[in-house]
């Protein structure tokens, strides 16, 4: 058979489940490797958002939507607080090549800036077939590598994946959380304006931070609200000697159990001080939990910005942005916790409330824009309920 001068690219990247399944394709972002828990996003914008939510710490996001890039990346949709630290991202999958940025506020190739924040990339891959697998067996344990040269020591790798412990008794907020206190008053970006900073506070408002997000920070300035965030170790007199109108409960990565040996307490605390109380994600996980409920583990997770959440206190149905692999289970509840939402996916809980306190949360992400605000009225009764407390 004569030669066709056909060669397959020798692959630069692979990823590895802990059940020994190999899955190559091409390198991209930074080179090196990485263990962490496969979920599969089926957002089809805001690629930047979410490799810099630290809700995602220590895990690999396949992204379901083929064309990652297309707009490029810039400093202003970063999500971190801390611009230059790292999210916890253990690493991303594409399907195609990274798309050429096109885009008027895109200041840096996807690809470069994978490099600068160490983020390690594969691309070149069925990622329908990997979402799949995901979907039938569960979020899958595994390890991401890029190397040029295309050298993998696959023995080793394999017992990697398999030895890698997993995210149920993970406490991974302790490593994103920030290391001091610090202050927020930035507003939300407008076009052809940026950012704004809000002068006329109507209260002030504690954020504790499991892996807070800015636009969380920056929507809390948009309703009146100045802004003190401490650490996710604080405990509940640490937080109410800073007098708050009001205290939130971040978003974060990990298991809420292993986070709540430390964090539940703290908002046990506080909520038996009466003050208004606004969990989100984690938060919300960690309220359950305070308020006499369980966790458990998901079998593949929410990841995406189409999740439609049903209010039950209303009727309205909301399209939401959710990143979470746990999930309160909704029956372990005791009287006086009310659910308020619920997940029309799966049933899954999505919300509560507490009867007799002004204590409130949500499963997902109300400062993100998928519906596009669908969900920020959850601000409003959170102000709403200071104003009530006076």
């Amino acid at each position: 058979m004569p030669d066709s001068g056909w060669t397959e690219p020798r692959p630069t990247a692979v990823l590895i489940l802990a059940d020994g399944t190999v899955i190559e394709g091409q390198g991209i972002g930074a080179e090196g490797e990485a263990t962490g828990e496969v979920c599969f996003n089926t957002a089809m914008t805001g690629y930047q958002e979410i490799l810099t939510d630290p809700s995602y710490a220590g895990q690999i996001i396949t992204f379901t939507f083929p064309h990652i890039g297309n707009v490029g990346v810039n400093d202003e949709d970063i999500e971190t607080v801390n611009m230059a630290a790292s999210s916890g991202v253990r690493g991303c999958v594409l399907k195609t090549d990274i798309t050429d940025p096109s885009n008027y506020r895109a200041t840096r190739d996807f690809d470069q800036w994978l490099r600068a924040r160490g983020i390690i990339g594969l691309a070149g891959i069925d990622t329908r077939a990997l979402t799949t697998l995901i979907r039938t067996k569960g979020a899958a344990d595994a390890i991401i590598v890029h190397d040029r040269r295309g050298d993998f020591d696959l023995a080793r790798l394999k017992a990697e994946a398999k030895g890698w412990p997993g995210l149920v008794g993970m406490d991974l907020a302790k490593d994103i959380t920030t290391a001091q206190t610090y202050t927020w008053d930035e507003t939300s970006w407008q076009w052809d304006k940026g950012y704004g900073r809000m002068e006329s506070p109507r209260h002030h408002v504690v954020a504790v931070d499991y892996g807070i997000k800015r636009n969380i920070l920056r929507l809390l300035a948009d309703h009146g609200c100045r802004v003190t965030v401490l650490p996710a170790t604080a405990t509940g007199e640490e937080i109410l000697a800073h007098k708050p109108d009001g205290v939130f409960l971040s978003n974060g990565p990990g298991d809420p159990e292993a986070t709540g040996a430390y964090a539940v307490p703290a908002i046990r605390h506080v909520v038996d001080s009466g003050t208004p109380t606004f969990g989100i994600c984690l938060g919300h996980q960690m309220l359950g939990i305070a308020l006499g409920g369980k966790t458990v583990k998901m079998h593949q997770g929410h990841h995406g910005a189409n999740h439609p959440v049903k209010d039950l206190t209303t009727g309205k149905v909301e399209i939401t942005s959710m990143n979470h692999g746990f999930a309160v289970d909704t029956d372990t509840l005791p009287a006086g916790v009310e659910q308020t939402h619920v997940s029309l996916f799966d049933g899954s809980n999505c919300g509560l409330r507490l009867g007799d306190r002004p204590v409130f949360s949500v499963q997902y992400h109300p400062e993100a824009s998928p519906g596009p605000r669908d969900s920020r009225y959850l601000f409003e009764r959170f102000t709403d309920m200071m104003d009530a407390k006076g």
